[in-house]
């Protein structure tokens, strides 16, 4: 059993590791990925949004929490392994959001700031008589840009999968 200072300190001997990383739009399936992805940067590096970063063991991960993805797919074509493939306009990645107990709004106090800046407009606030408008989230209309989540004041939007990844070509 390898245990490194780092893992002992960071509290992760013995528990599950949890849900794969969040990889860059049009990843292949996380083990697919894993095997081809040789942790270049050449996608972090193409990514002009800076939403892609190097994760601690090195493969890319997409950081909402800093950006959101335009959808530009400059980060597909320098990728030479093939561990990102966009086929046609398949969809980046399957996912949607959830807006948490934590929300302003939903605490009585007025923010809108995740619906203002959704530009699909996939989060909307209905008025509703005496009372501060909560957030109503269609994940149908939602592009998994991600351009609500580093926004919020309270962390209180999360990404939710939406689908299961298809298994590797």
């Amino acid at each position: 059993m390898d245990i490194t200072r780092r893992r002992f300190l960071g509290g992760r001997i013995g528990r599950n590791p949890g849900p794969a990383p969040f990889r860059p739009p049009w990843s292949l399936p996380e083990a697919a990925f894993l095997n081809q992805c040789t942790r270049c940067d050449d996608c972090v590096k193409a990514c002009p949004t800076g939403l892609l970063r190097r994760a601690d063991d090195g493969f890319p991960v997409a950081d909402f929490s800093a950006a959101e993805c335009t959808f530009c797919g400059d980060c597909v074509p320098v990728c030479p392994p093939g561990a990102l493939v966009r086929v046609g306009d398949a969809a980046p990645w399957s996912f949607g959001v959830r807006i948490g107990e934590g929300c302003l709004a939903l605490q009585q106090v007025e923010c809108r700031i995740c619906g203002e800046v959704c530009d699909p407009r996939a989060i909307r606030f209905r008025p509703r008589p005496g009372g501060i408008a909560p957030p109503e989230v269609d994940n149908t209309s939602c592009t998994g840009c991600g351009a609500c989540i580093a926004p919020c004041p309270v962390v209180a939007v999360t990404r939710i999968p939406l689908t299961t990844a298809p298994e590797a070509p």
